[in-house]
């Protein structure tokens, strides 16, 4: 693959991975306002509803609802700043940017994914993670077929 195919191809993923960031969070998002869970794949916590939790504790609840605006947030802008990244940087085959764009989502899943495997509380793991892995999974093939076309010498 020639160097400007791999930056136009790999971006190109990096791009729809990052806007697939941005649809989770504006979900994520969404579903804190209009569902009666907590948050995607998580419907419970230990049978306790989030009504029922709600009459025990409105603080609470307002409190796990004002993370889960503040976490849509962060995903909604590191999204943000990955498609600008990959698009108007590492398509045009600016390391800085491939960097950048690779580093700021790796941070946050590196923060919070681990915190997932200690299953204190059940959820659905498709519905839960899934879209973030599958995103992730597009995301890291865009980033090695882009990083392929940047070692490239033009």
């Amino acid at each position: 693959m020639s160097r400007d195919k791999s930056l136009k191809t790999g971006s190109a993923l990096m791009l729809l991975a990052a806007l697939a960031f941005i649809g989770y969070a504006f979900v994520f998002l969404l579903r804190n306002f209009t569902s009666g869970g907590f948050e995607l794949g998580v419907d419970t916590l230990n049978g306790i509803t989030k009504k029922r939790l709600n009459r025990l504790n409105p603080a609470i609840v307002y409190y796990i609802s004002h993370l889960h605006v503040a976490t849509a947030g962060f995903i909604a802008a590191t999204g943000i700043a990955v498609s600008f990244l990959s698009w108007y940087g590492v398509r045009k085959g600016m390391m800085w940017a491939w960097i950048g764009a690779v580093f700021a989502p790796v941070v946050g899943l590196a923060v919070a994914l681990p915190l997932h495997w200690f299953n204190l509380f059940s959820h659905d793991w498709v519905t839960h993670l899934g879209p973030i892995y599958l995103a992730t999974v597009i995301f890291v093939a865009g980033a090695f077929i882009a990083f392929n076309g940047l070692r490239k010498k033009t």
